[in-house]
């Protein structure tokens, strides 16, 4: 008689309401308003059915959640920031994203909140401990970078317009800037290397080719102006053979005059 997908009672539309004060009517005699029998569905009724659905279904996502949730953290009600504020302002030291995470994934008496978080925890330390290692020696290791990359390895990339440890109002961009290519993990980063290296090689291999077929066209140039050169000054030369030949000719004519 009602369709269950509308949340209240003032969203049903008058078409429904209509139709069930005419069921009401024809079953009872009710000495009321049409009004006041609409007013008296809302109030009483308060569409159970659809809230009770509504309730459980909430109920069934929670327990999905809570079951795929590996650990939690201890910040309660407080916002990530706030907790990084707050550890700022008493140690006068910047907390990154490692160090949020031990603050907020860890009791009162300092021990992990469970051991799916110690274990995350004692990763994250081995991967710090090697990448400052290797940064001590490598100048192309970024230190502002190493959090970034070891919270990739060790939990995954990020999930699409999410940055871990810092809550659902900051995206990448306000948190890493403009540059999407800081919070890659570092195989992805690789791959953006070397994709540029390629696309660095075509762009100076087109550009030398360009510049081997012109060097080219300018040499078959030359050598077609040399070629005409040589053919003029041959044309030239063989006329003024014919002129010398036929002065002299014209000479020993005129020394022996016919007799």
């Amino acid at each position: 008689m009602l369709p269950i997908n509308y949340e209240s009672w003032h969203n049903m539309p008058d078409s429904n309401k209509n139709q069930v004060l005419s069921n009401i009517k024809d079953r009872f005699a009710l000495e009321v308003s049409d009004a006041y029998i609409k007013k008296a569905l809302g109030t009483n009724g308060k569409m159970r059915f659809d809230f009770g659905i509504r309730k459980k279904d909430r109920e069934r996502i929670g327990i999905s959640s809570r079951q795929k949730q590996k650990f939690t953290h201890t910040a309660g009600s407080k916002s990530f920031a706030c907790v990084a504020q707050a550890e700022e302002a008493s140690s006068g030291q910047k907390v990154g994203r490692l160090q949020l995470f031990d603050i907020t994934h860890r009791k009162k008496d300092g021990t992990p909140m469970s051991s799916e978080a110690a274990e995350i925890m004692e990763k994250l330390k081995d991967k710090k401990a090697k990448y400052e290692a290797t940064a001590s020696t490598d100048s192309s290791v970024n230190f502002e970078d190493i959090d970034n990359r070891i919270i990739n390895e060790v939990l995954g990339p990020e999930r699409y317009g999410r940055v871990r440890f810092q809550g659902s109002g900051v995206n990448p961009t306000q948190y890493f800037g403009s540059t999407s290519h800081q919070y890659m993990p570092s195989g992805s980063q690789n791959q953006a290397k070397v994709q540029r290296l390629k696309d660095q090689i075509v762009q100076i291999q087109a550009s030398t080719d360009e510049q081997i077929s012109q060097l080219r066209a300018e040499a078959a140039a030359r050598e077609a102006e040399a070629a005409a050169r040589e053919a003029e000054q041959n044309r030239k030369y063989n006329e003024l053979q014919q002129q010398l030949q036929s002065m002299m000719t014209m000479f020993h004519q005129f020394q022996n005059p016919p007799s």
